[in-house]
């Protein structure tokens, strides 16, 4: 009784609190997308920073579906912010009846806003839900757009999703369209905010496939001497499965292409639904298919995907029976044996598509399953009538699949019962103590030199090692049951612990059953050990892809270089490693001393003070590459605001050379209006706008031959005051970047009578003076093999998870993936003889 009246008392206070209106809460604009990123766009991670720029890229396509746009451009520039610009119709900017604000701002500011919630701006886009580009507002540091419209450019900036310029006319233009520019916001994504050129290049050939007709250009500003990449292709999606088929040999030579359209009503509304088909057979062993709602990929299939399949595997087995040719004794054909060998595209329009979620990964549109099925089916019966060769090959592959599949699971059941009667794990493997598959990792090590060094240097708490002697066999180039006669594959396959291939029963794959979560491939850093390496990826992505897709694959990164100065002793993996310790050990041996102010910064600062100057000079070196001067760019800034130059112009005309840069827009409309011969505005402009809005380099040229110009936005410059503004807080003047008269700081080696002083004119000779400091008496040792470290050193630079590195195996372009272990790995030669003939240039550190 009395510890119910204890509980009765101790709960009361919380009854009696007032729960009313004052209670509830409500985010305003788009404050939601900022507390809530991952309903929004998938969560902060680098998919989610990808999958910012494909919001924004959807929509331009959405315009090309619609048929307004031609090109995109896609730029990545050197502060690490993005522009996508189109030449579509541009937003629209006039103010919108209902809600009194430019159509502009609505759309980037208002979430579940936007042309395509069948007010007939869209019949078939690929962003359905209405959040897209204001999303990646919400989630910049800052956003700006420019639309062309009605011969104006118009401007607006935005900053974490509230609106800091509002819309004005900062120029002429002769077409239409929209360009954006944003810097992701480091406050939502804490992982990273780079920008991965391969992602964002392999999206944009996607793109280029499947709108036939798209011109897509892409530019990353980051890379010294980059070119811009051109995408467009004509044939579209058959181009693009002979694409992924190139360095394979296909069983038929043109492509089977199916297209059908269909109108039908579904619970809710009539919808319509365009669905494109392209398959060709290889004379690979795995399975290629690709699906694709409205432009956009849908890695998990869904809907499309189900139809598809149920309806080639109904379809081959019924051409089959119909024409004899499959023998009673032949075993049945399944699911998985009509895909060996299979690539194929499967391009859905849907008017209103159904997602599992916003980042689009599967369609859920039930009704789409069916459509597809039948026209599948349909399409293939009618192609296999007309063309019954092609059809006898398929099946051929179809049944010589089916018996190996026999095979390798009579194959995979010899495997795992050889591991348990034979004493369960194989002899090589020095295995860990912890058996919880969440601590433990498994090193795969070349040889057996490594291997004992391994083994000794390892901490056998959680780490096993498995040496590999000898080379393993090409898995591109054998069946499942082939592969399995390989001892090391079974050695292997035994450590793992998961099995092997696709089905049910014994010894088939399963995820469950996996020993370690990290599976490392540590091989020497020579032409063997690449070998070997490629063997071993080869392997995994082939037989095991689950272990790569769930990131339990990672290679192991030995360091290049061993540096010693003095007693120091330094592991360095590559050049940008280098850089840093060169400015580290300059920082330990020198003092810096500010003449003016005569005051001595202390490591620290001076530490601080590198860092920042490095940064900078990434920045002065973009600079120079558009033709400007960094001292001079920044002297250029607006003298009250200290605001930086955010275009710069280079008129060429004969020999003379001179460079103009500006802080407003309003200067540079001023300028180009001053000077119409050059073409930076008006009637000699490109049709999408404005040039090089998207901060690309381009010339303009009048009808004359002797003035011309190259003007460049410099996205960059917000970057760049950040960094000076933090110089400055440390007592540096942005005046003294450029060289002076008289000395400004002093460089002090020594102490005492060893003593000795430098003069510095500039802050950027300070970086220089101290590498050099850095580089004297440095004694570099290469590293060519694991073997030539004792265990000792091995663990201390490739094993010690506290010091070493580890490059995780990740899936990011499935299609280059395929086509690079197709081309380095199969049977064709001359694929692979274009390849080594294409990179023999670009090979770094080569060890024969």
């Amino acid at each position: 009784m009395s510890a119910s009246v204890a509980d009765e008392q101790a709960v009361k206070p919380a009854a009696e609190e007032t729960y009313d209106a004052s209670k509830l809460g409500k985010l305003e604009g788009l404050e939601a997308v900022r507390k809530k990123p991952g309903m929004y766009i998938g969560g902060t991670d680098e998919r989610a920073l990808h999958h910012c720029v494909s919001e924004v890229l959807d929509n331009s396509v959405d315009e090309h579906l619609a048929g307004h746009c031609s090109r995109i451009d896609v730029t990545i520039h050197v502060d690490g912010s993005i522009s996508i610009r189109d030449n579509g119709r541009g937003i629209p900017v006039d103010i919108h009846p209902q809600y009194k604000i430019p159509g502009v701002e609505m759309v980037l500011t208002t979430l579940h806003s936007g042309g395509k919630y069948g007010q007939g701006g869209y019949k078939f886009s690929g962003g359905t839900h209405g959040v897209g580009a204001k999303c990646v507002n919400a989630v910049s540091e800052w956003f700006k757009v420019e639309v062309s419209r009605g011969g104006l450019v118009h401007h607006m900036e935005f900053s974490r999703g509230k609106t800091v310029k509002k819309l004005e006319v900062i120029g002429k233009a002769k077409g239409t369209g929209t360009l954006i520019t944003f810097m992701p916001d480091p406050e939502i994504f804490k992982e990273t905010t780079e920008f991965k050129a391969e992602i964002i290049s392999q999206r944009l050939r996607e793109l280029a496939f499947l709108n036939e007709g798209l011109e897509i250009t892409f530019l990353d500003e980051r890379k010294p001497n980059s070119a811009r990449e051109v995408y467009y292709y004509k044939d579209g999606i058959e181009e693009f499965v002979k694409q992924l088929n190139k360095s394979k040999v296909p069983l038929h030579p043109k492509p089977i292409s199916i297209s059908r359209q269909a109108r039908l009503e579904t619970a809710e509304k009539e919808v319509e639904v365009h669905a494109q088909i392209v398959l060709q057979y290889n004379d690979s062993y795995t399975e290629q298919v690709l699906c694709y709602t409205n432009t956009i990929h849908n890695p998990d299939g869904g809907a499309h995907l189900s139809g598809f399949r149920t309806a080639l595997t109904r379809s081959i087995n019924q051409y089959a029976r119909q024409n004899d040719l499959i023998k009673d004794k032949d075993p049945q054909i399944t699911g998985d044996d009509v895909r060996e060998g299979l690539t194929a595209v499967i391009s859905i329009k849907h008017s209103d598509p159904k997602f599992e979620s916003q980042t689009k990964v599967k369609l859920l549109s039930p009704e789409v399953e069916g459509i597809v099925s039948t026209i599948t089916y349909e399409g293939l019966m009618t192609y296999f009538d007309a063309n019954p060769s092609v059809a006898k090959k398929i099946i051929e592959k179809s049944l010589n699949a089916a018996r190996a599949r026999e095979a390798a699971r009579k194959a995979r059941e010899a495997v795992r019962k050889t591991a348990m009667t034979g004493g369960g794990l194989p002899g090589k493997l020095a295995d860990c103590s912890d058996r919880d598959p969440a601590n433990t990792e498994l090193y795969i090590v070349e040889g057996d030199s490594a291997g004992g060094s391994a083994k000794q240097g390892r901490d056998r708490r959680f780490q096993a090692i498995l040496p590999i002697r000898g080379k393993l066999i090409n898995v591109e180039k054998a069946r499942l049951d082939k592969v399995l006669q390989n001892a090391e594959i079974r050695t292997m396959i035994t450590a793992v612990g998961t099995g092997i291939g696709d089905g049910e029963g014994e010894g088939a794959f399963n995820l469950e059953k996996l020993r370690y979560h990290k599976i490392i491939i540590m091989t020497d850093a020579d032409v063997d050990g690449a070998h070997i390496r490629t063997l071993l990826l080869t392997f995994f992505y082939r037989q095991m892809p689950q272990l790569i897709k769930h990131g339990y694959v990672y290679i192991a990164q030995p360091p290049l270089y061993q540096i010693t100065r003095k007693k120091r002793v330094e592991y360095v993996e590559d050049d940008a490693a280098l850089n840093r310790i060169l400015i580290t050990l300059g920082t330990d041996e020198v003092r810096l001393r500010q003449l003016e102010t005569q005051r001595e910064f202390s490591q620290k600062q001076l530490s601080e003070i590198l860092e920042l100057l490095e940064t900078l000079d990434k920045y002065a070196r973009a600079i120079r590459r558009h033709g400007g001067d960094f001292a001079a760019y920044l002297e250029a800034r607006d003298p009250k605001t200290l605001e930086l130059p955010n275009h710069l112009v280079k008129v060429r005309e004969g020999n003379q050379e001179t460079v103009h840069y500006f802080v407003t827009e309003a200067q540079f409309a001023a300028f180009a209006e001053a000077n119409p011969d050059l073409g930076l505005f008006g009637d000699d402009e490109p049709e999408n706008g404005r040039e090089n809005g998207a901060g690309g380099e381009g010339e303009t040229r009048k009808a004359g031959p002797t003035r011309r110009a190259t003007h460049v936005e410099l996205h960059e410059s917000k970057s760049v005051a950040e960094l000076l503004a933090r110089l400055t807080r440390k007592g540096l003047k942005i005046e003294h970047y450029a060289a002076q008269d008289q000395p400004l700081f002093e460089l002090i080696e020594g102490e005492g009578e060893k003593e000795t002083v430098k003069p510095l004119y500039s802050i950027a000779e300070i970086l220089t003076a101290v590498k050099e400091v850095g580089r004297r008496g440095l004694q570099i040792k290469r590293f060519k093999g694991l073997g030539e470290m004792n265990p000792k050193e091995l663990f201390e630079t490739t094993m010690n998870p506290e010091r070493r590195k580890l490059l995780r195996i990740d899936l990011t372009d499935a299609v280059e993936a395929e086509e690079m272990f197709t081309k380095l790995m199969g049977d064709e030669v001359e694929p692979r003889r274009q390849f080594i003939e294409d990179n023999a240039l670009n090979v770094r550190n080569l060890d024969i």
